[in-house]
């Protein structure tokens, strides 16, 4: 729902489509490679916080054929966490490598590449196997359904992935790592636990981790029919303490002086209970690490 129009990363699909088009028109070297097992990865427009153009990179992926009428294949358990909402849809960016970045017919898409389905997602693994640091987080999601009393949800896949340190995201202005990208299966419990960093903050954007939400792990890797397309902010006493730090994250302090959930391009018309749902609860230290805990809200 919330698409907005004043920042470069996060626009939507429809204006990602026509600033893909205008750079095929310019740089006619490029291209689009799809076939057999091949997905082609391609830069978007003025990545992290250093600025850098666009880019290209591919990788190998098993391609796979979806239905847009993915049904769950699981139900909710008796389980409850209280009272909930629907967490709000939210543009996925430029930057989600999940199938729905086309252009000239090829697809951008990670999620049917062998390795995706992990629970720490701080390295790379497809062409590199670099590391992402930064300060550590381990966020635990709890995915329910509103229209259940709060019944946990088994059996469903979240994707999660956002920009590291710097601002950058895999594959596109991080061209050569694919970091900070990862699908888990929620257990009987509705949970999921991702390892990662504390995102760093960009110019233009509160600093946020985005995800998606699939019926099941079949969908997820099969690619862009997700349940939910959504973000989360994070706490902003959090960020003033990482962001302290200039030396880890060097950019951030000053871009996050900025910005907050209020003037954000994709927070910024949202209520407060939605910005309460989609703030993880974090506690810990910048030398401990921090654990982060966060309820994912759909109507079934």
């Amino acid at each position: 729902m919330h698409h907005h129009d004043d920042d470069d990363h996060d626009h939507g699909l429809a204006h990602d489509l026509g600033v893909m088009d205008r750079l095929i028109e310019r740089r006619r070297a490029l291209r689009w490679f799809a076939g057999a097992g091949t997905a082609a990865l391609v830069a978007g427009c003025g990545g992290g916080s250093s600025g850098e153009t666009e880019t290209s990179s591919s990788v190998s992926v098993v391609t796979a054929s979806a239905t847009p009428t993915a049904t769950p294949t699981a139900t909710a358990t008796t389980t409850t966490t209280g009272a909930c909402i629907a967490d709000p849809t939210e543009t996925a960016g430029p930057y989600p490598a999940d199938g729905t970045n086309t252009a000239s017919g090829s697809t951008s898409n990670i999620l049917p590449v062998s390795g995706i389905v992990r629970s720490d997602i701080r390295s790379s693994f497809i062409s590199t196997t670099t590391v992402a640091t930064g300060v550590a987080v381990t966020l635990t999601l709890t995915l329910v359904d509103v229209n259940a009393s709060c019944g946990a949800l088994a059996g469903y896949a979240i994707y999660l992935w956002h920009c590291d340190r710097q601002g950058n995201y895999s594959l596109y202005s991080a061209p050569a790592e694919s970091y900070l990208r990862g699908v888990q299966v929620t257990n009987a419990s509705g949970q999921v636990s991702f390892t990662t960093i504390f995102p760093g903050c960009y110019s233009g954007r509160y600093p946020h981790m985005h995800f998606e939400v699939y019926s099941s792990l079949t969908a997820a890797t099969s690619g862009k029919y997700a349940l939910l397309t959504s973000q989360f902010a994070m706490p902003a006493a959090v960020c003033n303490t990482v962001f302290s730090d200039t030396t880890t994250y060097p950019s951030s302090k000053t871009n996050f002086a900025s910005v907050t959930t209020a003037n954000d391009n994709v927070f910024g018309d949202n209520t407060a209970a939605q910005i309460a749902v989609q703030t993880p609860s974090f506690s810990g230290s910048v030398a401990a690490g921090y654990t982060a805990t966060a309820v994912i809200g759909i109507a079934r």
